[in-house]
């Protein structure tokens, strides 16, 4: 049984609330067994028809997902670490279960390079075959989350007994870092690790799916959506200083590359 560092208080990734009364939302945290891999199970569905189509906007969140429409449990899909936000126009109507895993925990789990995966979404059975043919086995015939739960804490609790890979503490010592200065430290002068940048990048490209760099700015991005500024403190207060954005221009850029929208409009 291997070690995991537990970094769920460290980091919440974010997604935005869908303001559409046609369309609901919700999350559930796993078993606390395994807190620490998966941070939550989630159902996206519509309720009932629509009047016009719906387009789901997935923000920048440094984690990977696993999920499937409730019609077609056979055709599970992963999400790797996205650098931009991801948009899905989906049939009307709609009905999606999903596991968010926290970063570096699927690859842990599943010796699967999360490098493979980045700014891609694919089918399940072609990344880890014996796992999309496990999980479609579980999620048979369940339309909802709160039935469904169960079956994916003992599944994945199962994986979890039967796993004996090490964590590596190098790699767990930076990621701890970068999520306790909210992305915001110097790559260069403070995340000492004991190995060579060529080496904390190539653990990095296997965990987390890009560099250190890159993780860095979706856990700024992340915090600065916890942290709900208003419009109006953007302005008057510079939050965008304190997060580490070097001007307002590159704050923006920045945001609306991981959200799709400006900071004006996506906080109001």
């Amino acid at each position: 049984m291997h070690t995991l560092p537990d970094i769920r208080q460290l980091f919440r990734p974010v997604q935005p609330a869908i303001d559409q009364e046609q369309v609901s939302y919700q999350e559930q945290p796993p078993s606390l067994l395994l807190s620490k891999y998966i941070y939550c199970y989630w159902q996206l569905s519509s309720c009932g028809p629509l009047a016009t189509p719906f387009t789901y906007r997935v923000v920048a969140d440094g984690c990977i997902d696993l999920f499937f429409n409730t019609d077609t449990p056979e055709d599970f899909y992963i999400m790797g670490f996205s650098t931009t936000y991801t948009e899905f126009p989906l049939d009307n109507p709609f009905n999606y279960i999903g596991i968010r895993f926290l970063p570096a925990a699927f690859p842990l789990l599943f010796r699967i390079d999360a490098a493979e995966l980045t700014n891609r979404f694919e089918a399940l059975k072609t990344v880890a075959p014996a796992l999309s043919k496990g999980l479609t086995q579980q999620v048979q015939t369940h339309q909802q989350l709160s039935s469904l739960q169960p079956l994916l804490d003992n599944y994945f609790g199962a994986i979890l007994s039967q796993t004996f890979h090490e964590a590596d503490s190098r790699f767990f010592d930076a990621l701890d870092l970068i999520l306790k200065a909210h992305g915001t430290l110097n790559l260069n002068t403070d995340l000492h690790t004991g190995i060579s940048p060529r080496q904390l990048r190539r653990l990095f490209d296997f965990y987390i799916g890009s560099s250190p760099k890159t993780f860095s700015k979706v856990v700024r991005f992340q915090h600065i959506l916890h942290a709900k500024p208003s419009a109006r403190s953007l302005r008057e207060n510079k939050f965008f200083y304190d997060a580490g954005y070097y001007d307002q221009a590159h704050f923006i850029k920045e945001f609306k590359t991981m959200y799709g929208l400006t900071p004006t409009i996506a906080l109001r």
